[in-house]
C-alpha cells in the first residue's frame, strides 16, 4: 500500500508587515516596542501599514500624540484614538479590536508590560481576527526596557539625532527565531520610511 511522505514542501512564510528588507513583523501576533522613541517606532510601522490605525492609551496620561510629529511618518487622519479610564480596559480594548479583524494595526500605549496571560489572549484574538481576511497586527508600547512575556518580537528605539539629521538607534532585542541585531535608522524624507545601517558588534564579527 503506497504511503505519502509529509513535510516535503517548504513551509510557507507567515504573512507579515515589512518595514525594511531586514525587518518584517508577523501578522496575527503581538509585538512589543520599548525605549524612549517607542512611539516613533509605532509611527514608522503605521506609515508602512494600510488602512486605519487604532491607538489605545490611558485617559489619565496627560501627554497625547502631536499631529505635527506624526506627519513625517503617517497621515494623522488614519488614526482612531481610544482612551479608557480604567487600567483593565486597556488590554480588553486591544483584545477586542484584534478579535474583530476590522483594524489592521492595533497599538496599545501602556504604562507597563502586561502579564503572560493577557498576551496569550491577544495572540489568540489576533488569529481569530484573521479568519475572515488578513490578520491584524498588535503592537504594545511599554516604557523603559519593556519586558512583556510571550510577545513575538521586542524592539528598542532611542533617538540619536544629529544637527538636521533625524536618526535613531534601533535594536531587535527578542525574536523567536532571529538573533539580536542593532541598526542606525535614518529618515531622509517624509513618509519614505527609514533607511537602516546595521551596527556591527563583537558578537556579529565573531
Amino acid at each position: 500500500m503506497p504511503t505519502q511522505l509529509l513535510g516535503q514542501r517548504p513551509a510557507r512564510a507567515a504573512p507579515g508587515l515589512t518595514l525594511h528588507n531586514e525587518i518584517t513583523l508577523q501578522l496575527g501576533r503581538v509585538h512589543e516596542a520599548c525605549g524612549p522613541a517607542r512611539r516613533s517606532f509605532a509611527m514608522w510601522l503605521a506609515g508602512q501599514a494600510q488602512g486605519p490605525v487604532l491607538w489605545i492609551s490611558p485617559a489619565w496620561e496627560a501627554g497625547q500624540l502631536n499631529p505635527d510629529g506624526m506627519m513625517p511618518f503617517a497621515d494623522p487622519a488614519r488614526f482612531l484614538f481610544v482612551r479608557p479610564t480604567r487600567a483593565e480596559d486597556l488590554l480588553w480594548c486591544m483584545e477586542e479590536a484584534l478579535r474583530s479583524g476590522a483594524i489592521p494595526l492595533v497599538i496599545g500605549d501602556l504604562p507597563g508590560p502586561p502579564g503572560l496571560t493577557p498576551i496569550r489572549r491577544m495572540h489568540l484574538a489576533a488569529e481569530q481576527g484573521g479568519t475572515m481576511g488578513q490578520a491584524p497586527l498588535g503592537l504594545l508600547l511599554t516604557p523603559g526596557d519593556g519586558g512583556a512575556q510571550g510577545i513575538e518580537t521586542r524592539w528598542h528605539m532611542a533617538a540619536t539625532h544629529q544637527d538636521e539629521a533625524r536618526r535613531w538607534a534601533l535594536t531587535r532585542r527578542r525574536a523567536r527565531a532571529l538573533p539580536p541585531v542593532s541598526w542606525q535608522a535614518t529618515q531622509t524624507a517624509a513618509r519614505a520610511g527609514l533607511q537602516l545601517q546595521r551596527i556591527e558588534t563583537e558578537d556579529t564579527r565573531a
